[in-house]
């Protein structure tokens, strides 16, 4: 609890330290290391608009989940640190879960709607964009997922496919 707490008091410190520039990349592809391991690719539609979308795969002893993501994020630069900016948004997806880790035919299907708090930085001298961020998510449906979930969030590591021109 503690950690949350302090990595909330962070957020919002860099909320008061933000502006209005924009982000130092277009697009970018790569790998988000969380809860699920997911493909991502981000694509920015304005200077601080941006959609998220993902793929990602969890499994645990008893049960499995293939999941499929879409988030609207809204960036910010921070002035004192050039290329890194922090972003909030919301998305949803949809998740297909198995049961029981046989075939027996046992799994459901829940719709995440999620928040995202985060930070994004590229590197000036290589095509490396980095993030890290929050996704607290309320799981719709039924089945062995439903409910909200706190814990989840993930580092991303992707390639910059454009820089910003």
């Amino acid at each position: 609890m503690k950690t949350t707490l302090k990595s909330f008091f962070f957020f919002l410190m860099l909320i008061a330290f933000s502006s209005a520039n924009g982000q130092s990349y277009n697009s970018a592809i790569g790998l988000r290391f969380g809860y699920p391991t997911s493909v991502t690719y981000k694509k920015f539609l304005s200077e601080k608009n941006a959609v998220e979308a993902y793929v990602g795969y969890r499994g645990y002893a008893g049960y499995s989940y293939v999941s499929v993501n879409l988030a609207y994020q809204i960036h910010n630069p921070i002035n004192s640190a050039r290329n890194l900016s922090w972003y909030y948004g919301a998305g949803a997806g949809v998740a297909f879960y198995s049961y029981d880790s046989g075939f027996n035919g046992n799994g459901s299907i829940g719709i995440p709607i999620s928040g995202y708090l985060g930070l994004d930085y590229k590197f000036e001298e290589i095509p490396l964009n980095l993030s890290v961020d929050w996704v607290p998510t309320i799981f719709v449906g039924g089945g062995f997922l439903s409910g909200f979930g706190g814990s989840y969030g993930a580092l991303s590591a992707r390639y910059v496919l454009s820089p910003k021109n």
